[in-house]
């Protein structure tokens, strides 16, 4: 009897002949009527599902079909899938069916939707546009393909912005490392929002900086501040707000801040230094590549020198005759995020108050 031959032996009798093919049809019969059942069972809607797929896989497993009929046993289980949202292994079958069928039209159709689902817009593309090839007049696959390179086209410029984005950051963190530059945390965020660094053609830096009169904690805001740029060049610009002639200013009401009068001062050796993947992760901020994960964090260390909690706090004067770039780079300074300067009037009295380092930040 057939049923006693060892596996991968051959028949030597006609009774085992006949034997095995009355087994190899009633495995075929068995494979195409759970096909059925499982075609049934989708049409009865997604209560059912779970069963039409039950059905395919014993389909399958019997093993006595044709490629080109397994191929779309896979290609319907990879359907139904589908339906169920279990996008990848609708991928895997519709690429068993392919295999089995590289003319399985509808295998091709699945497959690109299940990677669409996925947002693998590469993969359903190649999939739809395989399709195609073998029924250029299919609408569905025709409908899928523009849909797609919609798609495709919007991820791909989305793309091309965070790698702007990014590029552009890491230009400036490479700017900052090479000006001997420290990064602190934001302090006055509230008063200059997002605005950051930005290098021009010729990769001068043009900075936001915030001016501080510490009396009243009043501001100016300078979007544009190259480096190359004197403080006096600036002050000077401000100069009809400070003149002599002009009306004090609303908080000023002895009129102590005139240009003459003013000094600008900035806090050395206060606050914490940031890592470059820190500074990268604010650099990226309110871009399309804020998003984006920065990898290889290293710890934060901080500058040695007063901090904020000390009785005193140490100022130091900025030469108006100075450039940016010559003070940001003094061993002392820590850019938090924009620099900040201090405005206050010699003819305050406040200034002695200052100067001595008797006043903190509130």
């Amino acid at each position: 009897m057939a049923l006693l031959m060892e596996k991968g032996s051959k028949p030597t009798t006609d009774s085992e002949v006949s034997d095995l093919e009355g087994i190899a049809a009633l495995k075929q019969s068995t494979a195409v009527e759970l096909k059925e059942q499982g075609n049934q069972y989708v049409k009865m809607g997604n209560k059912h599902y779970s069963e039409a797929i039950n059905c395919y896989t014993r389909a399958i497993n019997q093993q006595a079909l044709t490629d080109s009929e397994t191929s779309l046993l896979y290609s319907n289980r990879s359907h139904v899938n589908l339906l169920l949202g279990n996008y990848r292994r609708a991928i895997t079958d519709a690429e068993e069916a392919i295999k089995l069928c590289p003319s399985n039209v509808k295998a091709f159709y699945r497959a690109a939707k299940a990677s669409l689902s996925l947002n693998l817009l590469s993969e359903a593309k190649y999939f739809a546009e395989k399709g195609l090839e073998l029924d250029s007049s299919n609408v569905e696959l025709e409908k899928l393909v523009r849909q797609i390179s919609a798609l495709k086209m919007e991820q791909d410029k989305q793309q091309a912005e965070i790698n702007k984005a990014l590029a552009v950051a890491k230009d400036l963190v490479s700017a900052f490392g090479d000006r001997g530059l420290k990064m602190g945390k934001a302090m006055y965020r509230e008063l200059t929002g997002l605005k950051k660094p930005v290098l021009d053609k010729n990769k001068i830096m043009h900075w936001p900086v915030l001016f501080l009169y510490a009396e009243v904690m009043y501001s100016d805001f300078i979007e544009d501040f190259c480096e190359m740029d004197t403080f006096s060049m600036h002050l000077d610009m401000l100069s009809n707000m400070y003149s002599e002639s002009s009306p004090p200013l609303p908080w000023d009401t002895g009129n102590n801040y005139t240009r003459e009068e003013i000094e600008l001062y900035y806090e050395a050796g206060s606050g914490v230094c940031l890592p470059e993947t820190k500074v990268l992760q604010y650099l990226l901020e309110g871009t399309a590549g804020a998003d984006i994960e920065c990898e290889n964090e290293e710890k934060d260390t901080s500058e040695h020198g007063f901090s904020r909690g000390d009785a005193i706090t140490k100022w130091v004067k900025v030469n108006e005759k100075r450039k940016l770039v010559d003070v940001i780079q003094e061993p002392g300074f820590i850019i938090s995020e924009i620099p900040v300067f201090y405005v206050v009037s010699k003819r305050s009295s406040f200034y002695e108050k200052f100067k001595a380092g008797k006043w903190r930040l509130p």
